[in-house]
């Protein structure tokens, strides 16, 4: 049997830029520091899939990549994808990056690897009931746990209030381009999703992800939201998503290199933290 991976290339594909960088799997912590491009317009397949080609080439990567994509990912091919070109949709992602790069290529919904980061390294580490990680930035992303296992593909910010999705309420792309303040983004904005998550799922523990999480903007709205669940910032910020990436080309690749040509690998079955 093949020994597990020491070390992955994680890349985090978002609505306005892409960035990677090796991943320690054992410690959870970027090798260096990450590498961003902007995200092409139109963020069509074949355009994202050469900037991740150049992170790759940017890092002289020769091994296991795990990439992920805002929207629904199911055995490597997008279903729905959220900010990018309409496209995507039927996109077996995990193949058109592994032959864009030569290497191999797992898939994962954005949210889903950011939460497996927190549950497995960050502010998730080690509990049980239901934890819920609320990602906020282009969009609302979203990762669903019970006992420490995922719940994949949620996309709770799709949920609909008042005729209106979540994340066109509440996304801080809302906060950026309204020029709202941190008290009333987060008092009239914020709150509103996170009062009707608590009231679908009645989470234990609630985790804020995404470039928000950061020390400095977290002290600017962190302590006026109120929950009746836990409430934490991600420990790993803007970072959990590109180590969740390396978890699931962990869980996914085999360590042992064939000789053959690079293949692209499955992730219907994603690893718990």
């Amino acid at each position: 049997m093949a020994k597990p991976l020491k070390k992955a290339l994680g890349v985090d594909i978002g609505g306005s830029g892409v960035k990677g960088a090796p991943i320690h799997l054992k410690r959870g912590e970027l090798v260096t520091e990450r590498y961003r491009v902007e995200t092409p317009r139109p963020a069509t397949p074949k355009a994202v899939a050469n900037a991740v080609a150049e992170i790759v080439r940017f890092f002289d990567w020769k091994g296991p990549i795990g990439c992920t994509i805002p929207g629904l990912v199911r055995d490597g091919v997008v279903e729905v994808a959220s900010n990018l070109d309409a496209g995507w949709a039927g996109t077996h992602a995990a193949r058109l990056i592994s032959e864009r790069t030569g290497c191999k290529v797992a898939v994962v919904n954005d949210a889903d690897a950011a939460g497996l980061a927190e549950m497995k390294y960050g502010a998730g580490k080690g509990r049980k009931g239901v934890s819920i990680v609320l990602t906020f930035g282009t969009g609302i992303g979203s990762a669903l746990f019970l006992d420490g296992r995922l719940v994949p593909n949620t996309e709770l910010g799709h949920l609909q209030l008042g005729g209106q999705l979540a994340e066109d309420i509440a996304a801080h792309s809302v906060r950026e381009s309204n020029e709202l303040e941190w008290e009333v983004w987060a008092r009239g904005h914020v709150q509103e999703v996170i009062d009707h998550v608590e009231f679908l799922f009645s989470p234990d523990l609630l985790i804020i992800g995404g470039g928000v999480s950061r020390p400095d903007r977290w002290a600017e709205f962190g302590h006026l939201l109120l929950t009746r669940a836990e409430l934490q910032p991600a420990a790993l910020g803007n970072n959990a998503g590109i180590v969740g990436a390396g978890i699931v080309a962990r869980a996914t690749i085999p360590r042992k290199r064939k000789k053959k040509k690079a293949r692209s690998a499955s992730t219907s079955a994603l690893p718990s933290p």
